[in-house]
């Protein structure tokens, strides 16, 4: 038989997406190499010292660049305002003039990857590749052999890219960061220099110039005992006052020197009584008398009265800022100074604008431009610019309305959106407000412009296949546009903000209408996963029903096709919507823009199935894993060395955590899901990592262990500092507690009676359930007390309470206790004094309750069980059949969903949703998506192991797998194709 070529080229390609090898040319791998942008110091309106001031630091700091004896990192101290980042500017500027310069990073929170600590080290590497031959040879092949290295840990960013390249070429040179308090960061003590500190004493030829403000994580970070050691530190606020001062006169002198030059009329202005007011006003504080400046040099103002205006101000208000300088000098009197002589109170009807504007500029995820501000807003640009114009003196403002605007110092925003220190209600900004407003701006703006295929991207193409594919988005898809489809559920701030009807109902019409134009426009921007967060987050605030059922629908198709429109936003339409189930909203609102040719014959499921996402692993992974308590990471670890913390909403890796050697009996995460700390045998000992570096914190070995002694559970204090261990041996348990910095044992605490579930933390202390006489009794102690436990409450078991029982489980808030006896289960109500379940289950095991104890699962032999709460106690909600090697399970926190894992295979349900059925039989229907012209052959896909198979229609022949050729048009039905099942090489 004779393949009909023309039509098998019209096949679409399915559930997987074609990849090509990467480009071998090295500008291609640097070209495309994740990084921040706008970050080196020749970038931006960014400016030096004076010529003339701050001499003396300057030097200090240049000789230490030259010195090589000297401590490899310097840390220059500074409160906000004293100058730091033009230090910082003058330091790049000069060693790059020397050929020192390897790279810098200027951080900035108004910019998100430069404030992001997960893009400081990949972008200072690839600064260094493109300077040193010696280190792009070695960087070039690292990143081409693992591209996903930048996803990796800080820890494993520094070590692979700038550790290794720049210990085998031996280069020399000075590595520049400014402003680390900008970044942002969750650890106790800076990340990026608790890694810094791991590895600096290895690139002895390296020099790192840091400032930051002297925050806490700051301090602790500088006060590690691997970077105190090795680290000078200059403290900026503690010059001499007098030098300080000299150099703030030296600055206004040349600054109006400056506006006399180009304005007439100025002569001998200003006197030196009005000079000396004004350097007594900055009292030592750069940014104050750089805001002077701009506020006296205002465009269409007269410098004179401007500044006659600003000394006739009162010296000082009761409403300081957050750091005194002085007594009688503050910001807060400048900043409200400036806003009273920008907006005239004879037209309080721009107030409302004015506010609206300024909002947008402190609260926006990313800086806005005019023209965005308005777009977003309502407001014509002509009408935005002069406003902003305005107080120019506050804000980083170019004339070009294209260019972000940003406060030029983050002081402002701190002032304006605090109402005991903005007193003046006309200029205070209220957060939740403005919040509201820009998104319904971001609401309004997708649902006036989004519409399909805005790139004009060619048919079925991957985005990877479109060179140009950043101009396009450049040229078709706008900066307003591009920030309301990543950004809109960023201002969700307050539970109370979905109530709002306004924001129900344009959000509804947004799903109905431009939902998939929304996934193509983040599919293009590398931004899918903003679709995840967004739709979730939605499901969770609104209360609107009718919204949140089709909220849920989108959430699952964004869920079930996410490797799909990660990669292809054409594909969307070919091989994800066709493919969704028959009574999907999402199907049902936008069948009319699949793609024709993709043609489903048969086995189309009538609803979403539960498991979102099927993963084979490869190796023996799923010994035990653990669930975050914020509900966002997954903690998985095998028979080996190897831990995996997994993104929970799509179960993509986020990073590995490698030990040389054993075995992981338990995991558990600390309560803000920074550290995790695992039990390992062979050697015996805990573990514990730093998550956002992916640094080892510590080991601590367990000398007296025996294979009867077991540690069955382990817990988190809550500020991450220590942990406790439950271990039992036969009968006997007791309570260790240990400190995870010092890696010591503090205390063992004896237990009378038998732990029944799991340890857990409450407040500062460490809490567990015991069984006896009769009695289920909850106890407390200190993680660092040496005190025997104390009894917090004692209820009473039912009278025919069983002497041995199997697998349980305990709900601490709730006094639930969960477990098995002679294949029956329970749950027993110890507030109530009743039996909420007493159910007979097939040799039922894995018990785990929800947090908010509505929920709870267990295994059997023939899938996973969920219970839910009623009126009348719990009632099987749903029946869940797992793939073939999975024997574990865990229900998340929110009790939505279900991960489960076993030998090579994981999967996660999305089980509270009601647009998805639970089938009762294993396997899978297969989808036929076209006949062969004879109508004896058909292609068929398999969802759920990503298959394109042709089966002989007359032979009802074995599906056996082999390897496919690539095509982008699809596959090719032939002859010799008969009975054989193939997967796609480009399968992701």
């Amino acid at each position: 038989m004779r393949a009909d070529k023309s039509r098998s080229e019209r096949l679409p390609f399915l559930l997987a997406v074609a990849s090509h090898e990467p480009p071998t040319a090295e500008a291609s791998v640097l070209n495309n190499f994740r990084c921040a942008q706008g970050v080196e110091y020749r970038h931006g309106d960014r400016t030096g010292c004076l010529k003339g001031t701050r001499t003396a630091v300057l030097d200090q700091i240049e000789l230490w660049t030259r010195d090589f004896d000297k401590p490899p990192v310097y840390w220059l101290n500074g409160l906000a305002g004293t100058g730091k980042s033009t230090i910082a500017q003058t330091i790049a500027e000069r060693i790059f003039a020397d050929g020192q310069l390897g790279a810098s990073f200027f951080c900035s929170r108004d910019f998100e990857d430069r404030r992001n600590l997960h893009f400081i080290f990949p972008t200072i590497a690839i600064q260094l590749a493109r300077k040193y031959t010696e280190f792009r040879s070695i960087f070039v092949p690292l990143v081409r052999s693992d591209p996903a290295i930048v996803n990796e840990s800080l820890y494993n960013q520094m070590k692979k890219l700038i550790v290794k390249p720049l210990k085998k070429s031996s280069i020399s040179t000075v590595i520049v960061i400014d402003a680390l308090d900008e970044c942002k960061d969750e650890e106790p003590a800076s990340a990026i220099l608790t890694v810094l500190g791991q590895f600096v004493s290895e690139i002895s030829r390296v020099k790192f110039f840091l400032t930051g403000r002297p925050e806490p994580r700051i301090r602790r970070g500088f006060g590690l005992p691997l970077l105190a050691e090795v680290t000078d530190v200059f403290v900026l606020h503690e010059v001499e006052s007098s030098r300080v001062d000299s150099d703030i006169q030296l600055f206004f002198r040349h600054s109006f020197l400056e506006i006399t030059g180009r304005r007439g009329g100025l002569d001998d202005w200003p006197t030196k009584e009005q000079l000396s007011v004004l350097c007594e006003r900055a009292a030592g504080l750069f940014v104050y008398a750089v805001a002077t400046v701009k506020f006296i040099n205002r465009r269409n103002s007269n410098p004179k009265k401007q500044l006659d205006r600003l000394l006739l101000l009162p010296k000082s208000t009761v409403y300081e800022g957050m750091t005194k300088f002085k007594p009688n000098t503050t910001l807060d009197s400048l900043y409200t100074s400036i806003l009273q002589e920008a907006f005239d109170e004879d037209y309080p009807e721009d107030d409302p604008k004015i506010r609206s504007v300024l909002g947008a500029v402190i609260l926006a995820v990313n800086p806005l431009s005019p023209s965005t501000i308005g777009t977003l807003l309502g407001y014509d640009t002509e009408d935005i610019l002069p406003l902003l114009l305005s107080i120019h003196s506050l804000l980083t403002l170019q004339e070009d309305v294209g260019q972000p605007v940003r406060p030029f110092h983050k002081s402002f925003p701190d002032f304006i959106a605090d109402p005991a220190r903005c007193v003046n209600q006309r200029f205070h900004i209220s957060p939740p407000n403005h919040h509201i407003e820009l998104l319904i701006g971001c609401l309004s703006l997708m649902n006036r412009t989004l519409e399909k295929n805005m790139c004009k991207l060619p048919d079925a193409v991957t985005n990877s296949e479109v060179p140009d594919l950043r101009e396009r988005t450049e040229r078709y898809i706008t900066p307003a546009l591009q920030y309301a489809c990543k950004s809109w559920h960023k201002h969700l701030v307050d539970e109370h903000t979905a109530y709002t009807p306004m924001i129900i109902s344009a959000f509804h019409r947004f799903l109905e209408n431009k939902f998939l134009f929304w996934l193509e426009v983040l599919s293009v921007l590398g931004a899918t996963r903003e679709a995840v967060d967004a739709l979730d987050l939605v499901t969770k605030r609104l209360r609107a029903p009718r919204t949140v059922g089709l909220a849920n629908d989108c959430f699952r198709f964004a869920t079930g096709f996410f490797e799909v429109i990660h990669e292809s936003a054409a594909h969307i339409y070919h091989s994800a919507l066709p493919v969704s189930p028959q009574t999907s909203m999402v199907r049902k609102l936008y069948e009319r823009h699949a793609n024709p040719l993709t043609r489903i014959v048969h086995g189309l499921p009538d609803s979403w199935d539960p498991a979102i996402v099927t993963m084979q692993t490869g190796y023996s992974l799923g010994t035990i894993a653990a669930w975050s308590p914020c509900g966002r990471f997954i903690a998985i670890s095998n028979d080996g060395s190897r831990t995996e913390i997994l993104d929970a909403a799509t179960l993509k890796r986020l990073t590995i955590l490698e030990f040389p050697q054993g075995q992981t009996e338990k995991l558990v995460f600390s309560p803000d899901a920074r550290l995790l700390v695992s039990f390992r045998i062979r050697p015996v000992e805990f573990i514990s990592w730093d998550l956002q570096t992916g640094v080892l914190v510590g080991a601590i070995p367990q000398d007296q262990w025996d294979n009867d002694t077991k540690y069955s559970s382990i817990t988190c204090s809550a500020c991450g500092t220590m942990f406790g261990a439950l271990i039992h041996k036969y009968l006997n348990f007791t309570i260790r507690t240990y400190n995870i910095h010092s890696g010591t044992h503090t205390h063992t605490h004896s237990v009378e009676g038998k732990v029944v579930g799991d340890i857990w933390t409450h407040g500062g202390c460490l809490r567990f359930a015991t069984i006896k006489s009769g009695s289920i009794t909850t106890w407390e102690v200190g993680f660092a007390s040496r005190n025997a436990p104390t009894e917090i409450e004692s209820l009473p078991l039912p009278d025919d309470f069983p002497r041995s029982i199997s697998s349980h489980s305990f709900h601490p808030t709730l006094f639930r206790f969960a477990f098995t006896r002679s294949e029956r289960i329970f749950v027993w109500d110890a507030r109530h004094s009743k039996f909420l379940l007493n159910k007979y289950a097939n040799d039922p095991y894995g018990i785990s309750f929800s947090s908010d104890g509505r929920i709870f699962i267990h295994g059997g032999p023939s899938g996973i069980y969920l219970w839910k709460e009623s009126p009348t106690g719990y009632i099987l909600h749903r029946e869940l059949n797992r793939e073939i090697g999975i024997y574990n399970q865990l229900v998340s926190p929110n009790g939505e969903s279900i991960f489960a894992f076993g030998s090579g295979v994981i999967q996660l349900w999305r089980v509270l949703d009601q647009t998805t059925s639970f089938p009762h039989k294993q396997g899978y229907t297969p989808f036929i998506v076209e006949f062969s012209p004879d109508e004896t052959l058909a292609a068929v896909a398999r969802i759920k192991d990503k298959t394109i198979a042709v089966l002989d229609l007359k032979s009802e022949g074995n599906w056996e797998r082999r390897r496919s050729r690539r095509s982008r048009e699809g596959c090719h039905l032939e002859p010799t194709c008969t009975g054989s099942c193939f997967q796609h090489e480009g399968e992701r």
